[in-house]
């Protein structure tokens, strides 16, 4: 027992806290299924801070810790429909008059979030069930949460499961993965991951999306059943669980489980159980609670869906970044609702961490039922296995040596000419946040490409209508409205050109900070690392990065045939003044006239600092309608708040000391 219950916490810590999970959650199930079961035929060994008396993970330090309004507590799991059968009969036995709903469990993080006269105005995480942790301007970035109901006053609090979509999540990692990062596990840990970043800008990115699940308080209003509450708040304008059913049987409960279960691998969203409620608020309060779960619902879980199967290679794949991702191929399985054959193994420390090898028999599931993915070997014990897997010295596809950064799990082919990564690299040259390249999608850079037109993204500049006309699908029209776009983008300038050549860890926001350091893309790449790192938001790592990049042979030489294309490399940037210069600014609200972007833009311009987030370092914020946290925190801190005006006032006439 006191071993199962250190797993059992080393385990949790992981799961809610780190979003790091090193094994299933079947497997977390089972051990916690036996401690309960150990600690009521053993009562006498019994831990009072037993894992089974506690909801889950603790606050984490990174964010305020806020007493929740009512506990969040968490539900009895049952593993089988007898138990959930028995569950309903019982009840029936107690309350035969009890209807029961039946609702999806979605697999997020659950939150609280508070209202005040209609203003959201706090979100919390459900931490250890007493307190939560404070990630409010984080849920301000899910669009589905309200900001403000009209006509409503008093206090309101709701309960609700924060997740990330399957399409979001298959998106992200493979992102993450290009760029030589190591994937989420499932959706649950990248909507926790997600939340607990201390940038909201990056929350905002992940594109989370919630369901509210329960009523947990409100004023001056009185409910009779679950259901009427949850149709009160999806009045309000809050997306509420789906797949919900009023049931009146054991029968019909059992039949719309095995109905939630079988629509599962359609479903967009991921779920680990059915959830089984009493709908009568005052029916609940009869049957009443334990210590820790309420007696008038169950949730179900689902048995993981697991195939073994066999490996018969290990495939290498370069990605547009360069970085080098092994794939397992297998013997065909059936999960969720698909046939697979093939994994990623992410990196060489994944699979020497597994010791996966050609010939093992392996465990595999699909991580939120979309991603395939290695649990484990089966055999590892056996003896006669193939050999270890070894990441190749050399390129797979063009056979220049391959690198790995120390402190890194990604292995790279640094050549930019490779052709496996010409595909992806042409197709993020031409894209919105780079060169803006309008009709240059996927398949037609696969036209340009298959035919021997486009072996660098300088090639791009040297095509003709002509060139293009005769492609499978491409007329003149189509040709020459191409021919247009790549035209026009030889003035996107030095931001939106060094976001798309493809350097590591340079994006948008990194192109527009080094193209308002740097006149040209020359003057960049004459710089040393000492001098990048001497650049706000340009870290140590990424200078590394830009000085590697450009002293590689086949860097310049792009650029030389881009700069003859007459690509502009200078920068677009104009300095119209230093009135904000060593000043730090920080947005909050909406403005009345400029958009946040440009708003930003003009404070670099003359000089200033557009910062994210308010600390004692900030000089303004800058402050429009509908304002949050930040206006506070200002207020709390003495920071001078100005409005539009006056921030225009500024940049025309100078800051008055």
């Amino acid at each position: 027992m006191t071993e199962l219950a250190r797993l059992l916490v080393y385990h949790s810590k992981l799961y809610y806290e780190l979003d790091t999970p090193e094994i299933p959650d079947s497997e977390y199930d089972a051990m916690f299924e036996e401690l309960k079961t150990l600690e009521k035929e053993h009562p006498e060994y019994e831990d009072i801070n037993s894992p089974t008396h506690r909801v889950g993970g603790a606050a984490s330090t990174k964010f305020n810790k806020v007493r929740h309004i009512l506990p969040m507590g968490s539900l009895t799991d049952v593993f089988d429909i007898e138990s959930t059968a028995a569950f309903v009969d019982k009840t029936l036995l107690s309350e035969p008059s009890a209807d029961f709903v039946v609702e999806c469990k979605i697999d997020g993080l659950s939150v609280s979030l508070e209202y005040i006269d209609g203003v959201f105005v706090r979100g919390l995480t459900r931490g250890d069930g007493t307190f939560g942790e404070d990630v409010t301007e984080n849920l301000k970035t899910v669009y589905n949460i309200p900001l403000k109901i009209e006509g409503l006053s008093g206090k309101l609090v709701v309960r609700g499961e924060c997740y990330m979509p399957k399409n979001v999540f298959a998106t992200l990692n493979r992102k993450r993965e290009e760029n030589g990062e190591a994937p989420f596990a499932n959706p649950r840990n990248a909507a926790a991951g997600s939340l607990r970043q201390l940038d909201p800008a990056v929350c905002a990115a992940r594109h989370l999306d919630i369901f509210i699940f329960n009523m947990q308080y409100c004023d001056g209003r009185e409910f009779k059943s679950h259901i009427e509450s949850l149709e009160f708040l999806q009045s309000l304008g809050f997306t509420v669980s789906p797949v919900l059913a009023r049931c009146k049987t054991t029968a019909e409960v059992l039949d719309n489980i095995k109905m939630i279960g079988e629509k599962r691998p359609s479903l967009p969203y991921d779920i680990d159980g059915a959830v089984v409620k009493v709908d009568d608020l005052a029916m609940r309060e009869r049957i009443g609670e334990t210590v820790s779960v309420p007696k008038w619902a169950v949730a179900f879980k689902y048995p993981p869906e697991i195939a073994v199967t066999t490996v018969e290679d290990i495939v290498v794949q370069v990605g547009r970044t360069g970085v080098l991702t092994p794939k397992a191929i297998f013997n065909t399985v059936r999960l969720a609702g698909t046939t697979v054959s093939q994994a990623t193994l992410h990196n060489a420390d994944f699979i020497a961490q597994k010791d996966i090898r050609i010939g093992d028999k392996i465990r595999v599931h699909k991580a939120g039922d979309i991603i395939p993915e290695v649990i484990d070997v089966v055999d590892a014990d056996r003896e006669g296995r193939g050999a270890k897997f070894v990441m190749p010295a050399v390129c797979p596809s063009c056979g220049e040596t391959v690198v790995r950064d120390t402190g890194e799990a990604a292995t790279r082919c640094i050549n930019p000419d490779c052709p496996a990564q010409l595909l992806r690299s042409i197709s993020h040259f031409a894209s919105r946040d780079a060169m803006n390249i309008d009709g240059l999608g996927e398949s037609v850079v696969e036209l340009l490409v298959g035919n021997g037109l486009v072996k660098s993204a300088a090639d791009l500049y040297y095509l003709t209508k002509e060139d293009i006309s005769g492609l499978d699908r491409m007329g003149d029209k189509s040709a020459e409205n191409l021919i247009t776009a790549i035209q026009k983008s030889r003035g996107a300038g030095l931001a939106k050109l060094l976001c798309a050549i493809g350097i590591r860890q340079i994006g948008v926001k990194a192109g527009i900070v080094l193209a308002e350091k740097y006149g040209d893309i020359h003057a960049l790449m004459a710089a040393s690392v000492e001098e990048l790192t001497a650049i706000n938001d340009i870290g140590a790592v990424t200078a590394e990065g830009i000085v590697e990049y450009f002293a590689l042979p086949h860097a310049r030489a792009l650029i030389d045939r881009l700069v003859q294309a007459g690509v502009s490399v200078c920068s677009n940037f104009v300095h119209a003044g230093d009135e904000l210069a060593g000043k730090t600014i920080v947005i909050t609200g909406t403005l009345p006239n400029l958009k946040r972007q440009a708003a930003e833009e003009l404070i670099r311009r003359h000089g200033g600092n557009a910062a994210g987030s308010v600390s004692k370092k900030t000089d303004y914020v800058l402050c429009g309608a509908d304002a949050g946290s930040k206006l506070d925190k200002a207020n709390a801190l003495g920071v001078p708040v100005i409005d539009e005006s006056q921030f225009l006032t500024m940049i025309n006439e100078g800051i008055k000391q």
